[in-house]
């Protein structure tokens, strides 16, 4: 079959073994038809989407997060973010995640894209959004039990020097200060 002939054709599922289920995600390892007809072992992420948070108290500014993360046993800055509740809006979760991890309500919401971080091997999508017009609240970061962050206002000057910086070596905050 030539490529034009299979660029619209999908991949069908013949059997799913979940190898491991976890609070946050779940591996799998299936047994798929190719859309060039082949057969293949496939091991994926099942993931829910998440979002990815650019709060901006004013056109020049953003709030980060210094979070420490276990995985790579470093504190490092990085966009707020947050994976959705089941049968949770992305709208919804990104209110929710700003107030918890940067301590302010955002009255003004705008989606800016969705992308894959990882296609090769999860189905995650993080899905992108400024936030401005922001109010400070008046109790305290609700962070989940898992999360030891604290957030600080940057300019994006200061902001984008930090990840030249070495600073943030996470790929989302890259990718979403570049969408500002």
């Amino acid at each position: 079959m030539k490529g034009s002939q299979m660029k619209d054709r999908l991949g069908t599922t013949l059997s799913i073994n979940t190898i491991y289920r976890g609070r946050v995600f779940t591996v799998v390892n299936d047994k798929v038809k190719l859309p060039n007809g082949r057969e293949a072992s496939m091991d994926v992420i099942r993931h829910p989407s998440s979002v990815v948070l650019l709060p901006m108290p004013d056109i020049d500014h953003v709030i980060l997060v210094r979070q420490y993360r276990y995985s790579i046993d470093r504190w490092i800055w990085e966009l707020p973010a947050g994976t959705l509740e089941p049968n949770e809006d992305a709208t919804d979760a990104a209110h929710r995640e700003c107030q918890e991890e940067t301590g302010y309500q955002a009255n003004h919401l705008k989606p800016l894209g969705g992308f894959y971080p990882s296609p090769g091997y999860s189905d995650e999508m993080m899905i992108f959004f400024y936030l401005g017009d922001l109010k400070k609240l008046k109790t305290s970061l609700a962070p989940d039990s898992d999360e030891v962050l604290e957030p600080k206002i940057f300019t994006l000057t200061e902001a984008r020097q930090l990840v030249r910086d070495s600073g943030s070596m996470d790929m989302k905050t890259v990718l979403g200060l570049s969408l500002i």
